[in-house]
């Protein structure tokens, strides 16, 4: 065809996707469809995944705008589990502000909240056995909390003290722990969604009982990394659960740019042929019902599970962000899926399992815990006062044991040191 054919044709043009709201915008979330709760089936676990594709584009819910559970999908979950879960949550939230207030102190250069999203991280990992490996992203601390792993430790890595275990190399907030069946996190995006599959597919090869999951934000979805773990997920049927947490925003750009005005992140596990399930992230019980199911699948060879959890980043992206400057400050109270402890706490009080005193005790009780760990980890030092770890640990923990050539660029490093004249302490036995 020539160019003089063309001449009546449209001109091309170029769709940039553009956020609803910003700075100064009264905010209106009138067209975000939250579907009753309870009016969603539930399948059975060993169901193909393309006879549940509706479960892709509404959400699951559990709790209704009175507190109660209600539906196929209630976990029916006894009052101390509740309480429990309660509790972590609340921790989480108290844990986030105090180090909040410690990085704007400058007692350290960074910190992430996840206010608003607590209730993914712990139910979710409530749902999990205690051997299951996770693959975290970065607003996951939920999951070491829930599993007791001691305030302290978390600390001292944000403060990059003496008393860290990563030693000072990881960024503050980027925890590691194996024991904990803790993944590394890495400031890499999405690079966790194929280790978490080669994780679940080795354990898979292995006969053995346990599985992964891994967590991203929606943004993160655009990711390369992720399209290959779904793709090796999918042909291997590995046991793993994708976590999307859909919090409607990046660092400063809105869900949009991942492809969320066209589909539903959960819709992204049909073209995959997998199981997809988009769930009510600010509903815990929904949340815990949900990995619970995703779980029976992996644990039975059902195959991987995609489950988007829709919920709302009430705070910026971390403590390097203003996010009044791209998003209006009504957004965080507007939102209609509420806030997630609010939540949980009056599904406990509707079924007389919980008061307003109960609640209030709790989170003094919380606060202290928080502080006294914060004290104890502060007496290790806090972050710009001084080197915390010995010199010449710089070099490990890349090779189980170091090679020649790093050996002797380590003894060069120690010698010039001490030839000027301002010798670091090294580590007992170097």
């Amino acid at each position: 065809m020539t160019g003089d054919s063309r001449t009546n044709l449209p001109r091309l043009a170029l769709h940039v996707p553009e956020p609803k709201f910003r700075p100064g915008d009264a905010v209106d979330f009138a067209d975000v469809a939250v579907p009753p709760a309870g009016a969603q089936p539930r399948p059975d676990t060993a169901a193909a995944p393309d006879s549940f594709h509706d479960l892709s584009y509404t959400l699951v819910r559990v709790l209704d705008e009175q507190g109660q559970a209600v539906g196929p999908w209630n976990p029916r979950l006894d009052p101390d589990m509740l309480r429990r879960m309660l509790l972590k949550m609340a921790t989480v939230r108290a844990f986030d502000e105090r180090m909040f207030r410690a990085q704007r102190q400058g007692k350290t250069s960074f910190y992430m909240k996840c206010t608003g999203e607590e209730a993914i991280a712990v139910a979710g990992t409530m749902a999990l056995d205690r051997d299951d490996m996770t693959f975290p992203s970065y607003r996951q601390q939920g999951i070491l909390i829930t599993r007791d792993y001691p305030l302290i430790e978390m600390m001292n890595q944000i403060y990059s003290n003496s008393g860290d275990k990563l030693q000072g190399k990881q960024l503050p907030i980027m925890y590691s722990s194996k024991d904990f069946g803790f993944f590394s996190i890495s400031g890499n995006l999405t690079t966790q969604y194929p280790q978490a599959v080669g994780w679940a597919m080795a354990s898979a090869s292995k006969g053995d009982t346990r599985i992964a999951a891994t967590w991203c934000g929606e943004g993160s979805t655009a990711e390369g990394d992720f399209h290959s773990a779904l793709t090796f997920a999918t042909v291997y049927r590995a046991p793993v659960i994708f976590n999307v947490v859909n919090n409607q925003w990046a660092i400063s750009s809105f869900s949009g740019f991942a492809g969320a005005e066209a589909t539903t992140f959960a819709a992204r596990a049909i073209g995959y042929g997998i199981a997809g399930l988009r769930v009510d992230g600010n509903d815990a019980l929904a949340v815990y019902a949900a990995t619970a199911w995703a779980a029976e699948r992996a644990r039975t060879n059902q195959g991987p599970t995609l489950i988007e959890h829709f919920t709302y980043r009430a705070e910026g992206h971390s403590t390097s962000d203003d996010p009044s400057q791209y998003r209006s400050a009504g957004e965080p109270t507007a939102w209609p899926l509420g806030d997630p402890i609010a939540r949980l706490k009056a599904h406990l009080v509707n079924i007389g399992e919980w008061d307003d005193e109960r609640h209030a005790a709790m989170d003094r009780e919380v606060a202290e815990a928080v502080r006294t760990a914060q004290k104890a980890a502060e007496a290790n030092g806090i972050l710009g006062h001084g080197l915390h770890q010995p010199l010449d640990t710089l070099f490990d923990g890349v090779f189980e044991h170091m090679p020649w050539h790093l050996r002797e660029q380590q003894a060069q490093m120690m010698a010039e040191e001490e030839a000027s004249g301002r010798p670091w302490a090294r580590k007992e036995g170097h």
